[in-house]
Formats: C-alpha cells, sequence, structure tokens
C-alpha cells in the first residue's frame, strides 16, 4: 500500500547566523613568515556542528563559524528549493529537504583557500515518512525475496528537478540524514526502520547514494538520472535491497565517468550495490553503460535476482563492462530482460558461482570480440551467460546471439572457481526454451561455441593432445534447446546425458555435439547436424540408451555421425529401447543390443521407422541424404515420403504422431564399418 502525502504550503523563516559578516580586515597570524605558497596559513574555518535539523515554523539555533583570522567569507547553499543564505551568513529556511550550508574563503598572500560545511535538515514539523508499507508477493512467497515478506516502516521521497533534488519524508529523530547537492543525493540510514526510497522526477546529472545497516527498497517512480561521474544509484548498504520499478525509468553514466570512488568504496557499475539487488514491479528501467572504464549496467557484490514482472533492458558499450553481474549468482524469475554489450572480452550476464533461470523472457545480445587479459595472461572472448560455477534453467525463454569472434552463447564451469580441487557443480536443464546463434569464427584459440560447459586441462597439441584433468557434467531432463553455431555447437568437458526434452544443435564448422566424459542419451529427442565435423562426438563412451537420435554429417570421412572413442579403447554403444537414425556413418566396431539395418530414404522430406503395425517415429532428412543407418525398438521397415500432421518436436524434425502414408521401403542389414551411409565416409 503506498501512503499518500499533503505537503504545506511553503514557510519562509529568516534566521542570523552567529557568525561574522564579512570581513575586510585580518588578525595576522604571530607566526606568518611571508607569502609563499609553503607558507601560507590555514584559515581554520570550523562550524560548531556538522549538521542541524530546522522544523518549518519554528525557531532553530545554527552552528556557528569560528574564523580564527578574521578573514573574508562567502557563504553558499547547495539547495535553494530548501534554503538560502545572504552574503552576511542570514539563513532563509523555504521548504522541507535538505542542503549543505557553506563557508569559504578564497587565497591570499597569507592564506590559503578554506571552506567549511554543515548539513541542514529542514522537516515540515510532521512525520510524514512514517506509515506501514507493504506491497504484494512478487512470486516466491517461500524466500525473503519475496517483498510481500517484509513491513517496510517509512517512505522517503527524493524528487529531482533542475533546480535541485528536494527530500521528504525524513524522521524528526535525525535517524536519516540527507546531504543534498544539487541533484546529488546521500542519505545515511543509522536507525532501525527499513525504509522505501522513491525516487522521481528527472536529473540531467546528480546521483543517489545509500549507506544503510537495515534491507530497504528503493522504488524508481518515474525516475531518469544520468550521473556524469560514475553510478546513477550507488548502494553501500550490504543488507537486502529490493528494487521496485514502476513507471518509465532511465539511468546511465556519462561516456567521461571516471567512477573515482572514495576511501575504500567501489562503485563497479550504473547500478551498484554491496548487498543483494532483488527487481520487481510492472514498470521498465532502461540502464545505460557509457562510460570507457570498463564499468557495468548492473553489478551486486552479492546477488541479483530478478522477480515479477517489470521490464528491465541494460545496454554496456563498446569501452564499457558487462552487463548484469551478481558476484554471488544471477536468478532470473521473471519479468521482461533485455542485455545487450558490446565490449571485447565482456559478458552479458556473469556471475563468480551460478546462473539461474527460472522463468520470463531473456533477450541477450553480444557483439564483442576477443581481448587479452593481463592478469589471467591469456586470450578470452565473450559470452551471453558466463558462469563460473554451473548454469541451470527450469523454465521461461532466453534468446543469446553471439556474433563476436570467438564468442560463446553460454559458458559455464571454471577452473579457478575452487581453488583447492577445481570441481564444479553439474549444469542442468530442466524447462524453458533456450535459442542460442554465436556465428563468429575462432581467434586467438577462443572457439565461438553455442554452449560450454566445464574446463579441461591437456599436455601436447592438436591431435596429439592429452587430457589430464577436466570438470563440468551438463544435464539436460527437459525443456527446448535450439543452437546454430559456426564452432562447436554443445560442448561439455565432463559427462553430457541426455534424460528428456528437445535438442536442436548445428555446427558449420566443427562437431555438433561433443564431451570429453561419457555420453549418455536416455530419454527425449536429440538433432545433431555437422557439416564441418562429427555430429555426436565422445572422447568416452557414447551410449545411446532411449529416447529419440537423429545424427548427420555431411564432411565425409574420416568423420562420421555418430563416433565415440574406440582409438583410447572405448565404444559406441545402442541399446534396447533407442530409436536412432544416422546419415553419415557410424563409428566402427560399435556394440548393439538390437539390430541395426540401412534404409533408403527421400532427401529433404519425411521419412518413417515402422514396426508392430504401428509408425514408431518420423524424422525430416537433410538435403542430399539417400541412405541412412536405423535403428529402433520392433523396428520392421522403413517408409519414404510420409506425411506429419500431428506436429514437430526437435525444432521441426521428429514427429511421433500423425504420421500417414509415404511409400514402405525394406530394410537391410547394417555393415559395422566400411564406407557410405554404413560406415565411415
Amino acid at each position: 500500500m503506498r501512503k499518500l502525502f499533503l505537503f504545506l504550503p511553503v514557510v519562509a523563516l529568516c534566521f542570523l547566523c552567529a557568525c561574522t559578516k564579512e570581513e575586510t580586515t585580518t588578525n595576522e597570524p604571530d607566526d606568518n613568515t611571508g607569502g609563499s605558497t609553503s607558507s601560507l596559513v590555514d584559515p581554520a574555518l570550523v562550524w560548531s556542528s556538522s549538521s542541524v535539523t530546522a522544523v518549518l515554523g519554528s525557531a532553530v539555533t545554527f552552528p556557528t563559524l569560528t574564523n580564527k583570522y578574521n578573514v573574508s567569507v562567502t557563504y553558499s547553499s547547495s539547495n535553494t528549493g530548501v534554503a538560502t543564505i545572504t552574503s552576511d551568513g542570514t539563513v532563509t529556511v523555504i521548504a522541507a529537504g535538505a542542503a549543505t550550508i557553506t563557508a569559504s574563503s578564497v587565497a591570499t598572500d597569507t592564506y590559503s583557500a578554506g571552506s567549511a560545511s554543515y548539513t541542514l535538515t529542514v522537516t515540515d514539523g510532521e512525520d510524514t515518512g512514517a506509515g506501514s508499507y507493504k506491497y504484494g508477493s512478487t512470486g516466491d512467497t517461500a524466500s525473503d525475496d519475496d517483498i510481500s515478506n517484509t513491513t517496510f516502516t517509512r517512505m522517503v521521497t527524493v524528487t529531482y528537478s533542475t533546480g535541485g533534488a528536494t527530500v521528504a519524508g525524513l524522521p524528526t529523530t535525525g535517524d536519516i540524514a540527507a546531504s543534498v547537492t544539487g541533484n546529488n543525493v546521500t542519505l545515511t540510514n543509522s536507525g532501525s526502520e527499513c525504509v522505501v526510497y522513491r525516487l522521481t522526477g528527472t536529473a540531467a546529472d546528480g546521483f543517489f547514494k545509500l549507506y544503510s545497516s537495515k534491507k530497504q527498497a528503493i522504488l524508481l517512480d518515474g525516475v531518469s538520472i544520468t550521473c556524469s561521474t560514475g553510478a546513477a544509484i550507488n548502494n553501500q548498504s550490504k543488507k537486502r535491497t529490493f528494487v521496485m520499478v514502476e513507471g518509465k525509468n532511465t539511468l546511465a553514466d556519462g561516456a567521461s565517468a571516471s567512477y573515482a570512488a572514495t576511501g575504500e568504496e567501489d562503485m563497479k557499475a550504473v547500478i551498484f550495490s554491496e548487498g543483494q539487488l532483488v527487481f520487481s514491479g510492472t514498470g521498465s528501467l532502461t540502464v545505460t553503460a557509457n562510460n570507457k572504464q570498463g564499468k557495468s549496467g548492473i553489478v551486486s557484490d552479492d546477488y541479483v535476482r530478478i522477480m515479477s514482472n517489470p521490464t528491465i533492458s541494460v545496454t554496456a558499450g563498446a569501452s564499457a563492462g558487462h552487463g548484469v553481474r551478481g558476484k554471488d549468482y544471477v536468478q532470473i524469475s521473471d519479468g521482461n530482460f533485455s542485455v545487450s554489450t558490446s565490449a571485447a572480452m565482456k559478458k552479458a550476464v556473469g556471475s563468480d558461482d551460478y546462473v539461474l533461470v527460472e522463468g520470463g523472457t531473456s533477450t541477450i545480445t553480444v557483439s564483442g570480440g576477443v581481448a587479452y587479459d593481463s592478469d589471467d595472461q591469456e586470450y578470452k572472448g565473450t559470452a551471453g551467460i558466463k558462469a563460473d560455477n554451473y548454469f541451470a534453467m527450469t523454465g521461461g525463454t532466453v534468446t543469446i546471439k553471439n556474433t563476436g569472434g570467438g564468442g560463446k552463447g553460454i559458458s559455464a564451469g571454471s577452473y579457478d572457481f575452487n581453488s583447492e580441487t577445481h570441481a564444479v557443480d553439474d549444469s542442468y536443464i530442466t524447462g524453458g526454451t533456450l535459442t542460442i546463434t554465436t556465428s563468429g569464427s575462432e581467434v586467438n584459440d577462443e572457439s565461438a561455441k553455442g554452449i560450454k560447459i566445464g574446463w579441461v586441462t591437456k599436455t601436447g597439441s592438436g591431435d596429439r593432445a592429452t587430457v589430464t584433468g577436466n570438470a563440468g557434467n551438463f544435464k539436460i531432463n527437459g525443456g527446448k534447446v535450439i543452437i546454430t553455431s559456426k564452432c562447436e555447437g554443445l560442448e561439455a568437458k565432463g559427462n553430457l546425458t541426455f534424460n528428456g526434452g528437445e535438442v536442436y544443435v548445428y555446427s558449420s564448422g566443427d562437431d555438433a555435439i561433443n564431451c570429453q566424459g561419457e555420453m549418455n542419451v536416455n530419454g527425449g529427442y536429440v538433432y545433431a547436424y555437422s557439416s564441418g565435423n562429427d555430429a555426436m562426438d565422445a572422447n568416452h563412451d557414447l551410449k545411446l540408451n532411449g529416447g529419440y537420435v537423429f545424427a548427420v554429417t555431411s564432411k565425409g570421412q574420416p568423420e562420421v555421425a555418430i563416433d565415440a572413442n574406440t582409438e583410447g579403447g572405448y565404444k559406441l554403444y545402442i541399446n534396447n529401447g533407442a530409436t536412432v537414425v544416422a546419415y553419415g556413418g557410424l563409428e566402427s566396431n560399435f556394440s548393439a543390443a538390437q539390430k541395426v539395418y540401412s534404409m533408403s530414404c527421400t532427401a529433404n522430406a519425411w521419412n518413417a521407422l515402422y514396426g508392430d503395425n504401428v509408425f514408431i517415429a518420423a524424422f525430416k532428412t537433410p538435403s542430399g541424404a539417400s541412405s541412412l543407418a536405423v535403428s529402433a525398438p520392433s523396428l520392421s521397415k522403413g517408409y519414404k515420403g510420409v506425411s506429419v500432421s500431428g506436429g514437430s518436436l526437435c525444432n521441426g524434425i521428429w514427429a511421433i504422431s500423425g504420421i500417414s502414408g509415404g511409400t514402405a521401403v525394406s530394410l537391410s542389414n547394417y555393415s559395422n564399418g566400411g564406407g557410405g551411409p554404413g560406415g565411415r565416409w
């Protein structure tokens, strides 16, 4: 529930600062030795207090200025919409908000330049920010990330404008202090309240900075902030921060933003947070990183989660950084989410741990190329999603397009993730739709892959390289995966397992599907097509235990459609329950628990397998195909040129219902080895 506010008429009160008027004479210090720069004397301007709260309509005692040497002083207010100050030090309070009052002096032959400031907070005499603020569920009531599980007790509103920002809703106790200079707003919550900070209005150059030891919400309510120096929102709180997006909001930095931080503080993005960032709401947020310092769009030094149901668009320029980064993890649960990055080596979405997609619609576009990482002393490419531990998807829709050289759609699993064991957790897909297109070529040994899971270490190079260590298992249990790549389409450095779902992979330059470990197909629908290498290739055993597998290679000898590492003592197994179609041959000396046949087919058309008086499945063959290796339970004959009316699976390749017509063809025993589609080409 959002609280309504009634604003009182402006009240102006004049108070005379207990300080001297501007002086034209000075008291010389006893130890003055001349006018050189090294011997100039500090004028020692000091206010009696660093802050004061004034209440509209009530008397207030302002801080007094100690002017030890009676130097000439001028006065200024950072926010004349809140308070003004005259040349003789008279303060006029205008409206509720915050301002910085400054006394300054210029350098002379005797004195160096000096200044002193205090923060003036003006309230209207009523605690207009106090209340009970509750918000509806954002989709996961069992989690503290759901904002409905938090009750806020105050709303502080920051309104940006051409005349400077104003702050309303501050408590009369002073537990929340505001520092405002123009549209640069810093709030410090030293109290115990959970606060909603509502940002609205427009700042051509400004920022919102927050210090707090309590969790809070930042309500973006039709706000537009561009910060020429760095982060538009800089959250130094390490507590959970809910970011509610309502109305249309834009946040950006400047092309010349230096991102110079204070002390040990850092700010790594247009929206930066030391703590968790949890996005929700029904509005839109556009974030643009224009800087040339490699700084990102959105970064949390904890985690980033997107819940129901904002529209968030992040763009990082050619010299900027990542799109979105959560150090602990990134979790996309809902919403409409788009990220575009163009800098070399940068990632659209990244984490030092895992990336989990549970729902929503995500569109990721990457165009940056390969660059040399001086820290790791190696070349690195870009990625749509990069997780140092694992990638997981249980729902939603993700579309990734990477046009950069050496660029990847998804890269998960890093050797450096666990410094002791170098182990990574299994990556997995159980639901949703994932579409990846990578069109870049290999650059400086960085290959453009659709999905790369895990890591591998080798000794030697090329075909003589020996794997000395690897990790990164990948399991596909459901969902839909569509990959098109110039290099390898889907690669796991550990074991690769298909238990369900629909997987379509096309590669024009390398293996369509590859793993360094063992590959198992237990269920689901798999289509692998390579015009540049093997369609399916395992460096260990490759076991077809169930499901539907269609593998195609048009490369020719010595590549095959389905390849196991026979040279290493491993084997291809076709076990009972698997439905297999291969164009381009099978690895020689395979082991089959059910019959494997050769079948003539019609190219670029639907063909089918038949057994036990029913069509087992139909499949669409590529151009140029004339003969296939096939195997299936109870298979008795094939059909050419069938019709399919029951819908297709695996990006239009497989069908299991609505199959009719066609011409029956007999099957012949498949030769275990040899040329053509019966073995290696």
